[in-house]
């Protein structure tokens, strides 16, 4: 049960402060008795639906999108339309370039598609690598990602 402890300590956090890196929320979390890694994060990140969004003080912070809005709501693709920058395939493999700090948002709207054409991605600092099933699975999803810019 300490992971839900954890990650509810992680929303108070996001919600507190400002902050844009994993290595910020793993400080944080220690600063309240929490024991966490780079890695532990990263799977709360994922777990919680968080992503980053243009922040007040800081270039981005992390916020938690609710389940409605990663099923496709307008909101959500207002913020994949902020962050990408561009849309390309070699094969069946997709790259695309986001605005630095922004990859795991992109990827994450990509996850929540959950596009039985698309084996997985790895998000970067500002690329997302997505490998689809086919070549022409791959021309599709970039039809379909291009439409949503």
């Amino acid at each position: 049960m300490a992971y839900k402890e954890r990650q509810k300590a992680l929303l108070e956090i996001i919600n507190t402060y400002e902050l844009d890196t994993q290595e910020d929320l793993v400080y944080i979390l220690r600063e309240h008795g929490f024991s966490a890694t780079q890695a532990t994060v990263s799977r709360d990140i994922k777990q919680l639906g968080l992503v980053k969004i243009a922040g007040s003080s800081k270039k981005y912070r992390y916020t938690q999108v609710h389940d409605k809005q990663r099923n496709g709501s307008n909101k959500y693709g207002s913020i994949y339309k902020e962050i990408v920058l561009s849309v390309q395939s070699s094969g069946n493999m997709i790259v695309i370039k986001t605005v630095s700090g922004a990859a795991n948002s992109a990827a994450a709207y990509l996850d929540n598609l959950a596009l039985p054409t698309i084996l997985g991605t790895i998000a970067g600092d500002d690329t997302v690598f997505c490998v689809a099933t086919s070549e022409q699975d791959a021309l599709e999803i970039i039809k379909s990602l291009k439409e949503n810019l």
